[in-house]
């Protein structure tokens, strides 16, 4: 959920980082209604804290000795409504990391897709670390067909609710806790739509490099009560093609998605590990009379290794390493399930079952609503599976992790 996803070094000189991370703070300064000539704009502002205070057991590894972090960030967001139909839309995030020790996670890493480094770190490797990055930063507008986006902005696709195949770019790691915000990507985005069904979608993510760069086009529409999403491009130097289908059943919801891929320096440290892989999931959820909902879903994760002995292959690769893939085995369960026991709080649970190794996460959650803005979590997580040989050898997946749990609190104002 913190630790930080590896990647290239960005080749931009810091100053620069800092000229543009100064003419943001100017920005959003002018823009304030009491200040300058802002009399003309619309401005909705907002904001959220959030703090996930954690306990980490240690791992059956020789080097794990487990801890406890606090991660507290508090986020600001402004959209304005401009002249000409125009919105600008800027949200800066602020995060502050307390570790013990020092070095059990890192903040993370937010350069993932991302042409301009607006992201300013301090104290990084300490017991204290505190981060400052703007997060949005676009601007958009529309007409009755036609809707289109320019800077930083969230971007996602997919339907499935665990793991989505489609959700290719800055997805969410199937077992995080804080899914509320999807991260900013630097992007172009145009939008068509014909009548209420159809949905064309043009998209250049770019990022710090021309290879870490992606281009697609979507197409989503709806036939005969089935929704129909299909997608292809490329994603960071991969050519891709994705399809997804969404149905209902009597109640009973089917979600099937699959991405296919051409790999992209295979055979090469940090490349991907073969020449063509897809990844594809097929999730059912139902709501039950007693009010139990019950999600599931089979995964299947061609970009991970079919034994424990190439873990670490896997862990090298470029999937991981970019964000793109969080598991690191082929074929697996999820489970979801939800049970509302009051009003104003509910039971929840995430399995993840390694349908190979036989290792699982499971976690047991109490969501519990304080007001209107405010809500509290509670959980525990155990990894179940054979610990390593020898404390280095891996033998299963979860079964080499260290059980955690804690609260997670977040306040929207």
């Amino acid at each position: 959920m913190i630790s930080r996803v590896q990647r290239p070094p960005s080749c931009k000189a810091d100053g620069h980082r800092h000229h543009v991370v100064a003419l943001v703070l100017t920005l959003l300064i002018w823009l304030w209604p009491d200040a300058g000539p802002a009399s003309s704009l619309v401005t909705n502002w907002g904001g959220r804290f959030k703090s996930l205070n954690l306990r980490v057991e240690p791992a059956p590894t020789r080097t794990s000795t487990g801890g406890e972090l606090s991660s507290n960030s508090l986020r600001l967001s402004m959209q304005a409504e401009m002249p000409y139909g125009l919105v600008l839309e800027t949200a800066l995030e602020t995060s502050l990391l307390a570790t013990h020790p020092a070095d059990l996670v890192s903040l993370p890493d937010s350069t993932g897709n991302r042409a301009l480094d607006l992201t300013e770190i301090w104290g990084e490797g300490n017991a204290l670390s505190a981060q400052l990055q703007v997060d949005r930063l676009s601007l958009s507008g529309r007409s009755e067909y036609l809707e289109w986006a320019v800077g930083r902005q969230a971007i996602g696709f997919g339907r499935i609710l665990l793991v989505s195949p489609l959700d290719i770019i800055a997805p969410f790691a199937p077992d995080a806790i804080d899914t509320e915000i999807r991260p900013g990507v630097d992007a172009i985005k145009l939008q068509g739509y014909y009548g209420q069904a159809i949905e064309i979608g043009l998209y250049a993510v770019l990022g710090d490099r021309v290879s870490d760069s992606s281009l697609l086009l979507s197409f989503s529409g709806n036939t005969g009560g089935t929704d129909v999403l299909a997608m292809t491009g490329t994603l960071r130097d991969r050519p891709m093609i994705g399809f997804g289908l969404t149905y209902d059943v009597g109640g009973l919801g089917l979600n099937v998605e699959a991405a296919g891929y051409a790999g992209k320096l295979v055979s090469s440290p940090g490349g991907d590990l073969r020449h063509i892989f897809s990844i594809a999931a097929l999730e059912c959820w139902y709501r039950f009379s007693g009010g139990l909902i019950l999600t599931g879903q089979y995964l299947y994760n061609g970009a991970g290794v079919d034994h424990p002995a190439d873990y670490g292959k896997a862990l090298e690769s470029a999937p991981i390493k970019e964000g793109m893939s969080f598991l690191l085995g082929q074929h697996y369960l999820l489970l979801a399930p939800s049970y509302e026991i009051h009003p104003l709080a509910t039971l929840s649970g995430l399995i993840i079952w390694n349908l190979q190794d036989y290792s699982c996460l499971l976690r047991p959650a109490l969501d519990i609503s304080l007001s209107d803005n405010v809500s509290l979590m509670i959980f525990w997580a155990w990894n179940l599976g054979d610990a390593p040989e020898n404390g280095t050898l891996a033998r299963s997946e979860f079964g080499a992790r260290g059980d955690s749990g804690g609260f997670y609190l977040s306040w929207h104002f």
